[in-house]
């Protein structure tokens, strides 16, 4: 069992950094999110040196579109620290954005990581926190964060399941008296959708398209499955390049189409939730049983993986308020306790 990091109550971090494969969040005390912005780094190369040149939502306009000398970096790769100096060079340039915010010119800080991440990915994360400008560095499990974000009392003796989805990875915990019970991860997410419908597009209709574009699409496909009044015949328009012909086109996908795409994707999520729920003591599938299951995080934005679990477990789903912004609400509430 993991325990709830009462230490916490002890020490006072001045600031929180949910630190995600999507989105990098820091959160103060007084001011809850400060800082919300892509994770994302570019650098330049000439002469055989590498110079940071910008981060955040400057560097999401430019995904699929940069000149030649320029490099777009991500931090994290599915949920886990692939590039420390991308790491640090996104959290200097968070913390500079949020001088005037902050009374500590080196905040001690409560980070969010995967639940699973080694010690290596551990110390990996600490390092590129320390060499940003951080202080004395605490580390936190996300779904923990996620858990108590979505208004869970985790220190109950009563058992709650969260299901944490996140970009590109999915954590799913079974809570109580402060601790995890039961635990499983798959490294699925909301990020890794837009690939896989990338990937099907250049696969079946030998068409390309963008990163952006991929998120475009993802999200009125969850837009649409969320009104009652959407037909499956109803199409989505992607804007791309048909390597049949070379040329710039678009190309109408049906709903039903993306159906088969979403299923087969969010099939690893379901196992994992089973697995999960095989692991999970009588008295505490009881507790689950009489509450439900809990979804945090931007994929749970997706109306089907919620359909998809209820469907398998005969569970009810309910996604929690603000889902996206459960970790960082989770953390801020662990600064002022």
């Amino acid at each position: 069992m993991i325990r709830f990091p009462s230490a916490l109550r002890r020490s006072k971090p001045d600031i929180a950094v949910d630190f995600g494969t999507s989105n990098l969040r820091l959160v103060s005390r007084d001011g809850g999110i400060i800082f919300d912005e892509p994770s994302l780094c570019c650098f330049s190369r000439q002469d055989g040196v590498t110079k940071f040149v910008a981060a955040g939502a400057a560097v999401r306009a430019m995904l699929d579109r940069t000149p030649r000398g320029l490099t777009i970096k991500h931090p994290l790769c599915r949920g886990v620290l692939q590039d420390i100096e991308a790491a640090k060079e996104l959290l200097r340039f968070a913390l500079s954005q949020t001088r005037s915010a902050r009374s500590v010119r080196s905040p001690s800080a409560l980070i969010g990581i995967p639940a699973d991440a080694t010690q290596a990915e551990r110390s990996a994360m600490l390092t590129a926190a320390n060499d940003a400008g951080f202080g004395a560095v605490e580390l936190i499990s996300e779904p923990l964060a996620a858990a108590i974000g979505a208004g869970i009392d985790v220190e109950a003796p009563r058992g709650a399941l969260l299901v944490e989805c996140g970009a590109a990875t999915t954590e799913v915990s079974v809570f109580a008296l402060g601790g995890s019970c039961a635990a499983g991860s798959v490294r699925v997410g909301s990020t890794t959708l837009d690939q896989a419908i990338a990937d099907y597009l250049h696969l079946e209709h030998k068409f390309l398209i963008g990163h952006n574009t991929a998120e475009e699409m993802k999200l009125d496909y969850a837009g649409r499955q969320q009104s009652s009044s959407c037909s499956s015949s109803v199409s989505i328009t992607a804007k791309g390049r048909c390597l049949r012909r070379g040329l710039p086109m678009t190309l109408e996908i049906p709903l039903s189409e993306l159906d088969r795409i979403v299923d087969r994707h969010f099939e690893q999520i379901v196992r994992v939730v089973h697995d999960v729920l095989a692991q999970t003591p009588p008295e505490l599938s009881q507790d689950i049983f009489d509450v439900g299951v809990i979804l945090t995080g931007g994929g749970a934005l997706v109306p089907r993986i919620a359909d998809m679990i209820a469907q398998a477990t005969q569970l009810r789903v309910s996604v929690a308020a603000d889902a996206t912004h459960c970790v960082a609400k989770g953390l801020h509430h662990l600064l002022q306790a």
